[in-house]
């Protein structure tokens, strides 16, 4: 489906009766935070402010101190350089504050990723009991080994963002280059380090509810 297609999806998604999970994967550089920022202003300009929130998976991002100990810090983003297991139980938790009393139910807080310093956030996003819509984005919610295949069974729908490979390692040059690499370094991350796991997440689109072209 297309871009708009999806924010109308989003939008009857929200609608409903109770809340909604919604997951939406892909490669690097795909597309999926942009599209879940469209999502969540659309599904708020329709329903309502805070009808929507996004939470993205890049909040469990190892801190660099910790991949640093690890020797992982130079593939920074492949499924090892996650946790997990923190996520899924995140994921646990918005899916069961649904049956909660939405007058008084808890706020279930998240972490976010602060691109400017490269590093996760504990405790920067909101999420209310009286939200409808939680849209998570990230390259691994499609993936079929442990903890990660567990998800297919928590979210409403999974979306994955589709789109050439040309465009999206363009995209991540950019991205690298306002990060502070210069333009050498910046495609050889793009290609060598977001390449590999690009080509993980590409074959998981078969376990997608629909996908965007982005």
């Amino acid at each position: 489906m297309s871009v708009d297609q999806a924010v109308e999806r989003a939008v009857e998604l929200a609608g409903r009766d109770g809340r909604t999970v919604l997951g939406i994967a892909g490669a690097p550089g795909a597309g999926k935070s942009t599209l879940a920022r469209r999502v969540v202003v659309a599904v708020d300009a329709a329903l309502g402010a805070g009808t929507a929130v996004q939470v993205p998976m890049d909040g469990f991002h190892l801190s660099n101190a910790a991949l640093d100990a690890l020797g992982r810090h130079d593939r920074k983003g492949a499924i090892d350089t996650f946790d997990g297991e923190g996520y899924v139980a995140l994921v646990r938790r918005l899916v069961a504050a649904d049956a909660v009393d939405h007058a008084r139910g808890p706020v279930v807080w998240a972490p976010d990723f602060d691109r400017r310093v490269d590093e996760p956030v504990a405790g920067s996003i909101a999420v209310p009991a009286t939200t409808r819509l939680v849209v998570s984005e990230g390259n691994y919610l499609l993936d079929d080994t442990e903890p990660w295949a567990t998800l297919a069974d928590l979210f409403t729908e999974t979306w994955f963002c589709s789109v050439d490979d040309g465009v999206r390692v363009d995209r991540l040059v950019g991205r690298h280059m306002r990060h502070g690499r210069d333009h050498e370094a910046a495609r050889d991350w793009a290609v060598e380090v977001d390449g590999v796991n690009a080509a993980r997440v590409a074959p998981t689109v078969i376990r997608a509810s629909r996908t965007v072209r982005t």
